[in-house]
């Protein structure tokens, strides 16, 4: 059965309170008033609710939403696992009180992490609304600029050796060449595509890397050659570009000259791509 607070704190939590009031970090004072909030506490009860149908009425009673809640936060604030969240807290009196855990038996880690898959993205983005509501109410900031942070999100990349950011080099430039082809039209340089020669190289520097001895040395430093020959090429081809562009000889009609200016980006491209002497 769900229930939002615990209807009566017992003995043991109010000696680890009395215990522990003046050992609480900076943030967990103004957590405590912020995670006292009604809404809030409202939207972890109903996100938890929505697990089982009957679990409001039925069944015996589990962990309430406000320690659910708190525990979550504490989880997120210290960047733990479900398990470490578990060990911690389980021995620290402090963590007990901030959670309201208290005297009773701490989760484990197996029940915290279904919690954190109940309460979605959904319940969360209703949080951040509440917290930004309380903000603005209690004036903590005026609101006239935002500022906005990015996630960085874990993906797959390849190893960034030489030969492969020389192609991933030579990829771009040829993508943006022909995009300034494309609206330019055939005026100034022509473009003359090496990706695929550029491609293979990369492929045959890989597997000369792989094999071993001298003969395999000596394939690799002669494919490396090849390698910088043709990305050599491929920048002197986007220098020229990027010249012709300056000067006005690759133009466009109407607003369509605008993204040709915009495709000028290629000189950055350029001096981007570094070619070394092969290993």
């Amino acid at each position: 059965m769900i229930q939002t607070r615990r209807a009566q704190r017992s003995f043991g939590d109010g000696l680890i309170a009395e215990e522990v009031k003046d050992l609480h970090e900076e943030w967990m004072k103004h957590a405590d008033r912020v995670l006292g909030d009604k809404e809030i506490v409202a939207a972890i009860y109903e996100a938890l609710a929505k697990r089982h149908p009957q679990s409001r009425t039925r069944g015996r009673p589990g962990s309430p939403a406000e320690v659910v809640l708190r525990l979550l936060v504490l989880k997120h604030m210290r960047n733990w696992s479900y398990g470490v969240l578990e060990r911690e807290v389980r021995a620290n009196l402090v963590y007990r009180d901030f959670t309201r855990v208290g005297g009773t038996k701490m989760p484990d880690a197996k029940t915290m992490g279904r919690w954190g898959v109940a309460v979605g993205p959904v319940v969360v983005k209703q949080i951040h609304e509440r917290i930004v509501q309380i903000a603005r109410d209690h004036r903590v900031a005026r609101g006239r600029r935002m500022r906005v942070d990015t996630t960085v999100v874990e993906t797959n990349i390849h190893y960034p050796t030489d030969s492969s950011l020389l192609g991933d080099g030579v990829r771009v430039l040829t993508r943006t060449m022909k995009k300034i082809t494309g609206i330019a039209g055939t005026a100034g340089t022509q473009l003359r595509d090496r990706s695929r020669s550029v491609q293979w190289r990369v492929l045959e520097i890989a597997r000369a890397a792989r094999a071993k001895g001298r003969q395999s040395g000596e394939k690799l430093a002669q494919a490396y050659r090849r390698l910088l020959e043709a990305t050599g090429r491929v920048v002197g081809q986007a220098k020229r570009f990027a010249t012709e562009i300056a000067d006005g000889v690759k133009r466009a009609a109407d607003t369509d000259q605008l993204a040709v200016r915009g495709a000028s980006r290629i000189a950055k491209l350029v001096n981007g791509v570094g070619v070394s002497k092969p290993a």
